[in-house]
This record gives C-alpha cells, sequence and structure tokens, in this order.
C-alpha cells in the first residue's frame, strides 16, 4: 500500500510539473508577467481599426483589445504591421496576437489557430428604393437589373457567383460603386456588411433599403501562435463574456449604428 502511495504520488508530481512547464510557455503567462498585451493591426480597415486626426490608432478592434488587456490587468501595446506581413510577424514573436479584421480562413488556419468568430462580414446589399418589394437578392437576379461593386473584393466574387442574369458593375473604389445606385443608374450595391451598415447609418439613411441578408460566411477571429491552449481558452471565455455582458452590444453600437466617430478621422 506504501509503495502504491509513493508511485501515486510521485506520477501526480511529474503531472503537475508537466502541467507547469505547459503553463510556463504559455502566451497568456508571458504577458501576464511582462504586464503587456502586444496586439499586431493594420490600420486601414474601418471601422475595425483606422487612425483618427491625431494618428492615434482607433476602430472596433481596439476597443475590443483595450477591454482584454483591462481584464488581464495589462498594459496594451498596438503593433502597426502591414497586412501582407501580419502573421509573419506573429510567428515571428512580434506580438502576442492579430487583432485586425482577419477573415478567418481554412488557409490561414494552417499557419495560425483563431479563436471562435467575434464578427460576420458577409457581403450584403444596399437596394434602390424603388425596389421596395425585394426580399431577397433572386429577386433581382434578371435581365435588365445593374448590380455594381468595388473590383477585385469578394463582393466582385460573390455578385458574379450569384447573379447570373443581371449585369454586374465593377468600380475602383466602394463610394463609387454605391453612387450608381443613389443616382438610379443601378440597381443595387455589394459589398462588406459594415461598410453597408455605417452607410445606411449616414448617407444611405431614407435613400435605399439595406437587405440585411448575409449572401457569404465570412468570420473574423484573433489569430494566435498555434499550440497554446491555454490563451485560446482565456480568449473565447473573454469573448463569450463581453458578448452577454453587454459590453460588446456597446462596442457594436458605438462604431456601427453611429457616425459620430467620423468627426475623429476626417
Amino acid at each position: 500500500m506504501k509503495k502504491l502511495l509513493i508511485t501515486v504520488l510521485a506520477l501526480t508530481s511529474l503531472v503537475f510539473a508537466a502541467d507547469f512547464n505547459v503553463w510556463k510557455h504559455s502566451t497568456l503567462h508571458s504577458i501576464t508577467q511582462k504586464g503587456e498585451v502586444r496586439v499586431c493591426t493594420e490600420p486601414g480597415y474601418v471601422p475595425f481599426e483606422m487612425r483618427d486626426k491625431h494618428n492615434r490608432i482607433i476602430g472596433l478592434d481596439i476597443d475590443i483589445a483595450k477591454k482584454m488587456a483591462k481584464d488581464m490587468n495589462v498594459k496594451l501595446k498596438l503593433v502597426p504591421t502591414a497586412w501582407d506581413g501580419i502573421i509573419s510577424a506573429l510567428l515571428t514573436g512580434k506580438c502576442d496576437m492579430i487583432m485586425s479584421g482577419m477573415t478567418i480562413t481554412q488557409q490561414r488556419n494552417l499557419k495560425v489557430s483563431f479563436t471562435n468568430p467575434y464578427f460576420l462580414v458577409g457581403q450584403t446589399m444596399l437596394v434602390n428604393k424603388k425596389h421596395k418589394n425585394v426580399k431577397s437578392y433572386k429577386d433581382l437576379d434578371k435581365p435588365g437589373m445593374i448590380i455594381t461593386t468595388k473590383l477585385g473584393v469578394t463582393g466582385e466574387i460573390a455578385a458574379r457567383k450569384m447573379f447570373k442574369k443581371a449585369t454586374i458593375k465593377t468600380f475602383d473604389s466602394e463610394s463609387a460603386a454605391v453612387q450608381e445606385v443613389l443616382n438610379n443608374r443601378a440597381d443595387a450595391f455589394i459589398y462588406d456588411k459594415p461598410y453597408n451598415e455605417l452607410f445606411m447609418a449616414g448617407k444611405g439613411k431614407g435613400r435605399l433599403i439595406f437587405l440585411n441578408q448575409d449572401l457569404t460566411y465570412e468570420p473574423l477571429g484573433i489569430a494566435i501562435n498555434h499550440g497554446d491552449p491555454d490563451f485560446l481558452n482565456w480568449l473565447n471565455n473573454f469573448l463569450k463574456q463581453i458578448k452577454n455582458d453587454g459590453t460588446y452590444k456597446h462596442i457594436y453600437k458605438k462604431w456601427l449604428k453611429n457616425t459620430d466617430w467620423l468627426k475623429r478621422v476626417q
């Protein structure tokens, strides 16, 4: 019995030592020890991350990052990073995570781990007011209908995939594409949901119809390095908490239902 007890205690010690060793190498442990969390972000995706008139980085993602750092009881350090090198920056230790409106894709998931989605940026449509009875994008897929979008974005891919009978017209900017609908030269505009929500809160209010039906599934997540279950667990629990305690709702309304912040960037 004594030998059995000694064996059990020895095995328990080994398990504890292994768990402690894993914790020591966790990014979460490193963050709490340094008192700082480093977040890679590319400030060019309105309203998630952008620079204001004073060159400060602001946006929906930034507010979430600030709340995250507060809950960790550490300082937040934003690491502005070019988009084409942002995953490399994470992999080489220049930051602890990527929070930059990053869509979760299978290709990216091979390189990094993602949290549960915290936002969906599926393609949606702004429709000319004359089509007040339209309930679905399918109602607009007819000869003679004109659908606009920006050249080379996921909106164009979705438009060409879903609209086989309507005419697709692309423009160099989203503003030029949606203006065609406002000027009655097109029937609908397809683009990212956040952009369309903001447009409807401003110039499109009372002038267009927001067809709030996601045409694509484009979830955003926080990216971290592979092999860090403790950190991933903490982040997923954090996202769940803010989505259920009103924090996320407040941030969402601030950046997507209200346009007061536009004065800070224009």
